[in-house]
């Protein structure tokens, strides 16, 4: 069975920074030199803008975003505007890809089955990317594939302030609301082992066999890894 290489990159990784990370490992997938690959992380608060994200979506303007702490970045992700922050639970797959569609959708099957471990039931909706409890958004999409490769990928909330979604439009569905894994079931600090479960779920939705590497074997070497990142605290 074929491997899917899963690090988990410690603390709060700036969103620019992750990009940059993203961008040199789909370079090394589309040369051949490392398999299907996935980097989950959390960012620091920050807003990023899809490419068909709106001026309305940011209601506020973005000078007032960024003035309660919240970073505004642009990204070649597909969709609008979606938020990240700490407590929530990013996933950047590095992944050859054929047909999008059906990624898109077996990354959503994998975050259900990931969920459901908790015993928390979610579904998706036609005609919508994402993961739904209830009326309530627990997980957002995103993609952008070039070469045959993907990056970008899925938030999760799983016990973040889910105030900052309120003061946006998210994913551009207006009146949307969002959950997360603690409202969905009531436990505190479930980060670590959820980390765990979407790491297996998402490698058997897509056949492949999980395996845990340090982010040193997934760049090549320690020295490609950006210096802020190695200083940052698990």
């Amino acid at each position: 069975m074929a491997e899917l290489w899963v690090a988990r990159v410690p603390g709060r990784v700036p969103y620019t920074e992750a990009v940059e990370l993203q961008t040199r490992l789909r370079e090394r997938r589309q040369a051949g030199q490392i398999p299907d690959s996935l980097l989950l992380l959390e960012h620091p608060p920050t807003y990023t803008k899809g490419r068909r994200s709106e001026k309305a979506d940011l209601p506020m303007g973005e000078d007032w975003y960024w003035s309660q702490g919240i970073e505004v970045h642009e990204t070649s992700r597909g969709w609008r505007v979606t938020y990240h922050g700490p407590g929530q639970l990013v996933g950047y797959p590095i992944m050859g890809v054929t047909d999008v569609v059906a990624f898109l959708r077996t990354m959503e099957a994998g975050i259900i089955r990931a969920l459901a471990d908790e015993r928390v039931e979610a579904e998706v909706r036609e005609g919508l990317t994402g993961v739904w409890v209830g009326d309530r958004k627990i997980g957002s999409i995103g993609l952008h594939v070039s070469r045959g490769v993907t990056m970008h990928g899925f938030a999760v909330n799983v016990d973040c302030d889910l105030q900052p979604f309120e003061w946006i439009v998210p994913c551009g569905i207006e009146g949307v609301r969002m959950t997360s894994l603690y409202l969905a079931t009531g436990r505190i600090g479930g980060m670590d082992c959820f980390r765990k479960r979407v790491a297996w779920r998402f490698a058997e939705a897509f056949g492949l066999r999980q395996r845990i590497v340090t982010l040193d074997r997934l760049m090549g070497a320690p020295e490609a890894v950006p210096a802020s990142l190695e200083s940052i605290p698990a």
